[in-house]
């Protein structure tokens, strides 16, 4: 049943994936079901509303991701890195969390399902010092873009952005952006049976517009 939703949900949003990938997308959301009952990963309990409200979620964005390597900060479970590694086998990410429980979800996650893209790092995102700069810092957790840009500003390269998944917008963050960054695309995003506003938001430091 799950993987007849899948179908439909990935035609809907013009997203091709291998029977490979259906699959390890599959198994993700068995592992979160499986998981969640001992670790208390997501407060999403049923399989169907992971498979929308996670793996849809975080897939609606797929197609804007400009580059080769990727952060996820504040990932918790592994979104929405871990099915953006499945469907982007040429790009690189790094699932950021501080706490231990959800590192070692998604580590038992890459081992079982083969994703050879992800590494997993526990860290605060302040104290994190990457060997290597990024093309893109993502992030779907953030309570505000300040918050993230405050957090984060110290990860994207010099060309770099930012990207910041919401639900709907708010003028007065928009309005409040920290000195220094700038919004260049502001997407509408269509999540496959959810009806609540979803956008990603694409920001750079305004040396790199």
């Amino acid at each position: 049943m799950l993987s007849a939703q899948l179908d439909t949900y990935l035609a809907e949003i013009d997203l091709a994936a291998t029977p490979e990938q259906k699959q390890q997308l599959l198994d993700f959301v068995a592992m979160l079901a499986k998981w969640n009952k001992a670790y208390n990963l997501t407060s999403v309990r049923d399989p169907e509303q992971m498979l929308i409200r996670h793996i849809m979620d975080s897939l609606a964005a797929s197609k804007h991701l400009v580059g080769e390597r990727f952060i996820d900060v504040g990932t918790g479970p592994g979104l929405p890195g871990i099915p953006l590694a499945i469907m982007n086998p040429g790009k690189t990410f790094v699932l950021l969390d501080s706490l231990g429980k959800r590192i070692r979800f998604q580590k038992q996650v890459q081992f079982e399902l083969g994703i050879n893209n992800i590494s997993s790092v526990e860290s605060r995102v302040e104290a994190y010092q990457p060997e290597e700069l990024f093309d893109g810092v993502l992030s779907r957790a953030f309570a505000s873009i300040q918050d993230m840009l405050h957090w984060c500003h110290h990860l994207p390269k010099e060309s770099g952005c930012f990207y910041a998944l919401k639900g709907q917008l708010s003028d007065e963050e928009m309005a409040h952006l920290p000195h220094g960054f700038a919004v260049t695309d502001v997407f509408q995003l269509h999540v496959p049976r959810l009806d609540e506003q979803r956008h990603l938001l694409r920001v750079v430091k305004n040396s790199a517009v």
